[in-house]
């Protein structure tokens, strides 16, 4: 899982590199950026002789290859590929590198819903095209032309994207905090609120945000130095705490705007409520929220909470019609909710608020994925399966 933002998002989803291999003279390879495999992003890229034309699929229908963002990714990639390649005394470069690429790529979770697919897709598709055109090192800059919180998914674990002080950008880049298996309780549930498209007027806040230079210079950098230390002392109760407040600051800031930007709806601010509610019955904090660019909830907690809390999802908000697919990803034993608990909650149930909750952890960095039926585009280098 990868948000776009400070402090309290250094859990991410992270890309996973697939094995290369040649298709019919086709070079390819493909890469699946996986918060385990409930949250994750699978690329195939292609390069051929026999291709006319850049091409590019997304989730099974062909978009445009002239977007900008992605223009930037490809040329960054075969600038450094033949910069590496160039031997300096006059020898050719290799003729692939004038190859046509096709690329194939499928989220298996809601696109441009503020769940950092951008993030998640641009780090995959960095990862894919430098195995393809043998470019080697850091890719944080070539992932950052396409989406700025894509490099932080290049890594597994717990990672932050460093501000960085140059000019150019050039050390505005992510490092790990924590290896993946480094808070094995540690659990996400993506409260899935609704698929559609978030808004992308981001860039008002940056221009008409007068709050927005404070918060970067006197807040964030001694959050991004509480946070790193929770991370690295799993301290449950000061994370979650963080996480929360900084989530509530950064759409405070989206508000104090004219106009103002206004990401979450009525069923957010009931899981906002839901949460202090369920952390108040108990008595100390069980449970964290935190939202990025969009109305879905991202909810920190841990393994022996789970499931109390999804029980707690449940009441408040009934499935519409879905109560066998409402839960997925890793597995929870239902239990019930006590009354007690129930009177606590006090809210009136929404029936349908919630779409369907996934259950996940955090995910490790790159995988290959060497099974051809993992493999996105066929020998023709183009998609074939239905995506």
């Amino acid at each position: 899982w990868c948000s776009e933002r400070g402090p309290s998002d250094l859990l991410h989803a992270c890309p996973c590199p697939g094995g290369d291999r040649m298709l019919g003279g086709h070079s390819s390879s493909s890469t699946d950026p996986c918060f385990s495999s409930q949250l994750k992003t699978t690329t195939t890229a292609a390069i051929s002789k026999d291709f006319t034309e850049d091409r590019i699929w997304l989730n099974g229908r062909e978009e445009d290859v002239g977007q900008p963002r992605l223009q930037a990714c490809l040329r960054e990639i075969r600038r450094l590929a033949r910069k590496r390649r160039s031997t300096g005394d006059g020898d050719a470069l290799p003729l692939s590198l004038g190859y046509k690429v096709h690329v194939a790529s499928v989220n298996n979770f809601p696109t441009a819903a503020g769940l950092a697919s951008s993030a998640a897709g641009y780090a995959c598709l960095a990862y894919t095209l430098a195995r393809v055109y043998g470019v080697e090192g850091d890719l944080s800059e070539v992932a950052r032309r396409g989406s700025g919180s894509a490099c932080r998914s290049l890594y597994g674990g717990f990672v932050e994207w460093q501000m960085g002080e140059q000019a150019d950008g050039k050390d505005s880049i992510a490092r790990q905090i924590a290896p993946e298996w480094h808070w094995p309780q540690l659990r996400v549930l993506i409260l899935v609120v609704s698929r559609w498209a978030r808004s992308r007027n981001g860039r008002t806040v940056a221009v008409r945000s007068p709050t927005l230079q404070f918060r970067a210079e006197s807040i964030v950098p001694e959050r991004m130095k509480e946070m790193t230390r929770c991370i690295q002392e799993q301290d449950f109760q000061a994370f979650a705490q963080l996480t929360m407040k900084d989530s509530n600051q950064f759409h405070a800031t989206c508000l104090d705007t004219f106009p103002p930007i206004s990401y979450l709806n009525d069923t957010s601010r009931r899981i906002i409520q839901l949460v202090h509610r369920f952390n108040a019955h108990h008595g100390q904090t069980k449970v964290a929220y935190t939202f990025d660019a969009g109305p879905n909830a991202v909810i920190f907690t841990l393994e022996d909470t789970v499931a109390e809390f999804v029980a707690a999802v449940r009441h408040s908000f009934p499935p519409a019609a879905n109560g066998d697919k409402f839960l997925k990803g890793l597995q929870v034993a239902p239990v019930l909710l006590s009354d007690e608990l129930k009177t606590s909650l006090a809210t009136e149930p929404s029936p349908g608020g919630v779409q369907y909750i996934i259950a996940t952890q955090v995910g490790p960095g790159p995988q290959v994925l060497d099974d051809p039926h993992h493999h996105l585009l066929g020998p023709d280098g183009l998609p074939q399966r239905d995506l």
